[in-house]
């Protein structure tokens, strides 16, 4: 008996010395120590021996089978090695190559300057108010005090859906709109951002672009009010040394009108080919709100009065970044995009 289990552990030895992985390994340990393994099949015999022989025998047994045991967790620890430095060789990584660049995406321009002037506007007391971009002519013109025959309807200036319906020319529906829900409550102060659409597509003009519409009513404002107000603007948006001026113009809808100059952003009012050597720059237009706007939607032009301006986003981003291409800003050309 004590033969048999010694020449056992012998075999076992030396086939855990042969195996080459994992599974042999395995197969050894089934082969040798599993249930119906050799060390079972040999002490199945003990049974025809004497009480004390069987004691000795069994502690030999569990001598052999600790050793075997032993043999095999060894080598299960090299084989288990093994593997991990094959895996950490085969995912080695050199650490002196460049990493892998992640572009993160940001605000586009416009984006940025339109909630830029929004924020400006909300910290004077105004709010937020949007319209539909496919607009009535009645809302676009007619309440504009821009009757039939007036030049701003001819077709090479308007998109025309229907002889009603069109793409409005400008956000100024939507003051009106509001205008016309919030009579005869006062004050009212809103802008109107949003896109708008003309027929026009140069360096200076896309077929659509952004605007912002500013509208205040109340009793007593006047045309000071209307300064105070777009020279903080002005001022917030280029910067404290700005300085403004306002020229006499011309919109149907306001009483008088003004269009608005700050001193070139180039030169610095020095005069430079960008401001065609005047040294100022045009960035939008103004006024008091005409009696007839206000009276055909529902205010009485005797008990309030107000003040109304419009300004394109895309020219402010010109000025504020210095582009000269008022189309690169709707290419999508990241090389371009990626400066902002």
């Amino acid at each position: 008996m004590e033969e048999k289990l010694r020449l056992m552990l012998k075999a076992a030895q030396q086939a855990i010395a042969n195996a080459q992985d994992l599974e042999e390994i395995n197969q050894v340990r089934i082969h040798y120590l599993g249930k119906k393994g050799e060390l079972t099949r040999i002490l199945r015999g003990m049974g025809a021996l004497a009480a004390d022989e069987r004691r000795n025998y069994g502690q030999l047994a569990n001598k052999i089978r600790e050793e075997i045991e032993e043999a095999l967790e060894k080598q299960t620890n090299v084989f288990k090695n093994k593997e991990k430095q094959e895996r950490l060789a085969a995912e080695k990584i050199d650490v002196t190559l460049p990493g892998n660049v992640f572009y993160l995406g940001h605000l586009h321009p416009i984006t940025t300057i339109l909630n830029q002037i929004e924020d400006i506007f909300l910290g004077l007391g105004f709010s937020i108010a949007e319209g539909p971009e496919v607009e009535l002519d009645y809302y676009n013109f007619e309440a504009l005090n821009i009757p039939a025959g007036h030049p701003a309807r001819e077709l090479q200036d308007t998109f025309f859906i229907t002889p009603n319906i069109l793409l409005r020319t400008h956000t100024s529906p939507v003051q009106v709109r509001t205008m016309e829900v919030t009579t005869p409550n006062i004050p009212v102060k809103i802008i109107a951002p949003g896109k708008v659409y003309r027929r026009d597509d140069d360096a200076t003009h896309t077929p659509m672009f952004h605007q912002v519409e500013g509208l205040a009513i109340d009793r007593q404002i006047t045309f000071a009010d209307l300064k105070g107000t777009l020279q903080l603007f002005a001022a917030e948006t280029f910067g404290a040394d700005i300085r403004t001026r306002f020229r006499p113009s011309f919109f149907p809808f306001t009483e008088p009108s003004a269009e608005v100059d700050i001193s070139c952003v180039m030169c610095a009012g020095q005069g430079c080919r960008v401001c065609s050597q005047t040294g100022w720059l045009e960035i939008l237009g103004c006024g008091m709100v005409h009696p007839r706007v206000l009276e055909m939607s529902g205010y009485s032009s005797e008990e309030v009065t107000g003040f109304a301006f419009g300004l394109g986003v895309e020219r402010i981003a010109m000025l504020k970044y210095g582009i000269d291409d008022m189309r690169l800003l709707f290419e999508n050309d990241l090389r371009f995009l990626a400066q902002f």
